[in-house]
């Protein structure tokens, strides 16, 4: 039962990956995997169960290859996880607008979350702002992701950003000042580790000014 469940899903996220989650249906469902659409209640649910088990399905993935290669420091279990959330997008381009869309509770998704509060428990992060901090990293990482799929981050974008400090018609002081800079080409590799460097100090930070002092 629970490896026949496996594969729905798996069938589920090759139709999204292929025709995007708008595609994703019971009844294109079932003719992918041949059986009728009743037939895969029992196994997915509602077509609300089948989103939330494709989401942890795809997190999942993440966990599986990412946790067994966990460096016991936290700074690099942390980045290792903020590439992986990028990552994902990458492999699954629909997967970031539905975790953004809507929480989910399978096992797979919170074993996905958990490791994120675990490492952030680790740097020393009070407990208090682990939540708030998982909620900030992973919509960092998965954004960064989908911005780059969806086109925002395209090669032609800068030349878009360049082109805005340049019109007559609006005040832009803030691009004219940074124009020469805008039209530089962008390595979104070199940016995200930058942007990874970046988180790692924001936890840095956090957990000092949570941190009680030592008595004197």
């Amino acid at each position: 039962m629970a490896d026949r469940k496996q594969e729905i899903l798996d069938a589920a996220l090759e139709l999204a990956d292929d025709k995007g989650l708008e595609a994703v249906s019971m009844r294109a469902l079932a003719e992918r995997t041949g059986v009728t659409p009743m037939a895969l209640y029992p196994h997915v649910g509602s077509k609300a169960a089948l989103l939330d088990g494709m989401l942890g399905r795809v997190i999942g993935q993440l966990v599986a290859d990412e946790g067994p290669a966990l460096d016991p420091s936290w700074r690099e279990r942390l980045r290792m996880l903020l590439r992986g959330a990028r990552q994902l997008a990458h492999r699954h381009p629909w997967a970031a607008a539905l975790a953004f869309s809507r929480p989910s509770a399978t096992a797979d998704s919170a074993g996905g979350v958990d490791l994120f509060y675990t490492t952030l428990l680790d740097a020393g992060v009070p407990p208090a702002e682990v939540p708030r901090m998982e909620r900030l990293l992973t919509t960092v990482a998965l954004g960064f992701g989908a911005s780059e799929v969806g086109g925002r981050f395209a090669h032609e974008g800068g030349y878009v950003r360049a082109r805005r400090g340049e019109l007559r018609d609006a005040p832009l002081p803030g691009h004219k000042a940074l124009i020469q800079w805008l039209e530089v080409p962008v390595d979104w590799d070199a940016e995200f580790e930058a942007d990874v460097d970046d988180l790692v100090r924001l936890v840095e930070a956090t957990a000092a000014s949570g941190s009680v002092p030592d008595e004197q």
